[in-house]
């Protein structure tokens, strides 16, 4: 089984952006080593306690300090932007760091409506133009836009020897349907949505049409995961993450990932213990015996080819290590 990385770059309540930054690199480079098949960062807008709003500027920095591993975006967010730029920051990308480069696109806000507003007045509209968008981005890529069009003449230079791999990020049923028709590479984030990863996944692979001859669909579910040498040891480093989502819903949470005792001394309601227990119900939290058991199940019943793993911690050093027993355990 595949596994890999999505990197939210958490800070935490003792961190400074730069430090999280920084340990988001030593992150890329640990799974390197410990054989994880790539590294993806997400694109986040004024949401504290996250530190990476530029995906493309953090994948330079990833690129020139790993050898081998495959980085990309998880998400690049597609509404806020041209596709011909995004295009020359990926052939750019893809050019520095050859047949490594992955681009996955989303369509979220990915934060505050204030934020939203300052990077794009037309968001909504672009929303709704992301199947043009993708299109135009594809064609882009792939130098096969129709005769006569606009832009049938303009490349996204410079051009890589080995183009980007795009792949189209989702939580629904819409997603996975226009992946197909695109004939995208499919990331299902079943860590931050609550329908049926399975029946999705299905609903992709029985719409796929290749846009290349013999091209065949592809998924990576997206877990939530926490692995600690027991099983209590993991729900408790869990707890910090858990404590800091009921902190953000409630408009607090800005200085970071709370500390273990920070997040074993939060008060909840009843309320957000049912929350609690609902996050829980989707995260992959236990020993690395437990993890793997769990693991294996959801790829076998939602049928993935890879699982990327997304791990949120106080601690720094917990982070790593979760990574090293999953892949110890995984044999990786």
């Amino acid at each position: 089984m595949r596994l890999s990385i999505l990197d939210q770059a958490p800070i935490s309540s003792n961190q400074s952006p730069h430090n999280a930054l920084i340990q988001s690199m030593k992150l890329a480079q640990a799974g390197e080593k410990l054989g994880y098949s790539r590294y993806w960062i997400a694109e986040h807008h004024d949401l504290p306690g996250l530190a990476c709003s530029v995906p493309e500027v953090m994948l330079s920095f990833i690129g020139a300090n790993t050898k081998r591993i495959r980085i990309g975006s998880g998400a690049i967010l597609l509404p806020y932007y041209r596709p011909y730029k995004i295009a020359e920051i990926f052939n750019m990308l893809a050019t520095l760091f050859p047949d490594r480069i992955d681009i996955g696109i989303g369509r979220a806000p990915g934060g505050s409506a204030e934020a939203t507003n300052a990077l794009s007045d037309q968001f909504l509209k672009e929303v709704w133009n992301m199947p043009n968008a993708v299109e135009e981005l594809l064609q882009f890529f792939n130098l096969d836009f129709p005769k006569g069009h606009p832009f049938a003449s303009l490349k996204a230079s410079p051009r890589p020897e080995t183009p980007p791999v795009p792949w189209l990020l989702g939580t629904s049923k819409k997603s996975a349907l226009l992946a197909a028709e695109k004939g995208m590479l499919y990331a299902f984030g079943h860590f931050m949505s609550d329908q049926n990863s399975a029946q999705i996944i299905q609903q992709y692979r029985d719409s796929f049409q290749p846009r290349i001859d013999g091209m065949k669909p592809e998924t990576i579910l997206t877990v939530s995961v926490i692995c600690a040498e027991t099983r209590e040891k993991a729900e408790e480093i869990a707890l910090s993450s858990i404590v800091w989502s009921l902190q953000r819903a409630k408009g607090l949470g800005n200085e970071g990932v709370p500390s273990i005792e920070e997040a074993i001394a939060y008060k909840m309601d009843e309320k957000e213990k049912e929350a609690a227990e609902n996050m829980k119900k989707k995260m992959v939290i236990g020993s690395p015996k437990e993890v793997k058991e769990m693991l294996l199940e959801m790829q076998l019943n939602t049928t993935s080819d890879e699982l990327m793993i997304v791990t949120i911690t106080y601690s720094p050093e917990d982070r790593l290590r979760s990574y090293e027993l999953i892949a110890k355990e995984m044999k990786m």
